[in-house]
């Protein structure tokens, strides 16, 4: 167990060295700056943790002062991890109980165990049933703040997905595809924490290692989100929404986007139209703005068109490009599947052959094979 404890502690030294190491090109950004303030912080109480475990033993004194150390630490480590992916995901704009859920719970988890010290008259690291019970409930406390957390964190995620649907003119899931990995993987070692009360020790080394697995991939994704060019396009496709939202408000005196008129949306219906008989979808890297100014419509009007048919900008365009396709191969047969994904508008000959697939059942050369006429 102590081979496991240096471990860790060598693991979280290194992952804060890699946080503050960070070009400050990539946290120039306050929310970044927050976010990986929060993460640095985060990994010095899991450093200070696992230096307390390994120095005084802790786990060989008993399961209480083990768990009782655990609970202290792991609480504001998570609240702090899932706080700064939160500011990332909000762009800093969190609400109270976002901000203050964790120091709140760790205060409870804090007053419990002190509750159990006052009522069982023993030392705090004493092994008496009502220190268990005590632990079972800040056990409780933590999962369900955890349990917030990862809520709140997975709807954001879904928002991020629909903003980069809605703006670029390819899947862009990816973008944010680390953070739901991250998010299921924090919150299912956090979740754990309660059974480590009853586990014998021979159960706690295969648990340390999926906790070092998890929190490396963790911080490594983490920086390399922030050194990509992935957050910009993240926070781009999200200033996109809040435009779309002011543009319909203040043209619109303050109108829902569902409830724009009939005629507005037949307006829309034309220039889209208009749009696709001279070829505008075939356009590679058409962002929703270009594409509703190609139109020569504001793009709240556009969104609310794709909203009212319950479209999101992305696949609309894929499904217009596998038409095109489809007739592209059975007029152009000698052609290969990249000279195909790039005059229909992909990016590349692998989204292009991804989304043929999933349109139509078939890859390009078997829907070439079959016979079958485009529609």
């Amino acid at each position: 167990m102590e081979q496991v404890q240096f471990t860790a502690i060598v693991l979280s030294a290194l992952l804060t060295l890699k946080l503050l190491m960070l070009p400050k090109r990539s946290v120039s950004n306050w929310a970044a700056s927050r976010s990986r303030m929060m993460m640095v912080l985060g990994m010095v109480l899991l450093f200070v943790q696992f230096m307390l475990q390994y120095i005084f033993k802790f786990r060989s004194m008993g399961v209480t002062q083990a768990v009782m150390l655990n609970l202290i630490f792991f609480v504001p480590v998570s609240w702090m991890f899932s706080l700064a992916v939160l500011y990332l995901q909000r762009r800093g704009q969190l609400n109270v109980l976002d901000k203050y859920l964790g120091p709140l719970t760790w205060g409870l988890v804090i007053m419990v165990l002190l509750v159990s010290t006052f009522i069982d008259k023993q030392s705090i690291l004493s092994e008496t049933p009502e220190k268990r019970w005590a632990e079972m409930i800040a056990s409780v406390l933590y999962a369900s703040m955890q349990c917030y957390y990862l809520w709140r964190l997975l709807t954001n995620i879904r928002g991020m997905r629909e903003a980069l649907s809605n703006y670029y003119d390819r899947d862009m899931s990816s973008v944010v595809g680390w953070m739901l990995v991250s998010t299921i993987v924090i919150t299912g070692i956090a979740l754990i924490v309660p059974l480590m009360i009853f586990l014998p020790s021979n159960w706690l080394a295969p648990y340390a290692i999926a906790i070092f697995v998890g929190i490396f991939y963790f911080v490594d994704s983490y920086c390399s989100f922030l050194l990509s060019t992935s957050f910009a396009r993240m926070q781009e496709a999200e200033r996109n929404e809040e435009i779309i939202e002011e543009d319909m408000l203040l043209e619109n005196d303050g109108v829902e986007i569902e409830s724009l008129s009939e005629e507005a949306m037949l307006r829309a219906e034309h220039a889209v139209q208009r749009w696709i008989e001279r070829g505008g979808h075939l356009q590679s890297g058409m962002k929703l703005p270009a594409a509703a100014e190609d139109m020569q419509l504001p793009r709240y009007l556009l969104s609310a068109w794709l909203k009212q048919w319950g479209r999101k900008y992305n696949d609309w365009l894929a499904g217009l490009r596998v038409d095109e396709a489809k007739r592209v191969l059975k007029e152009h047969p000698d052609w290969s599947n990249e000279s195909v994904a790039l005059h229909c508008g992909f990016t590349d000959r692998s989204y292009f052959q991804k989304k043929f697939k999933e349109r139509t059942g078939y890859s390009p050369a078997e829907y070439l094979a079959s016979g079958q006429r485009p529609k």
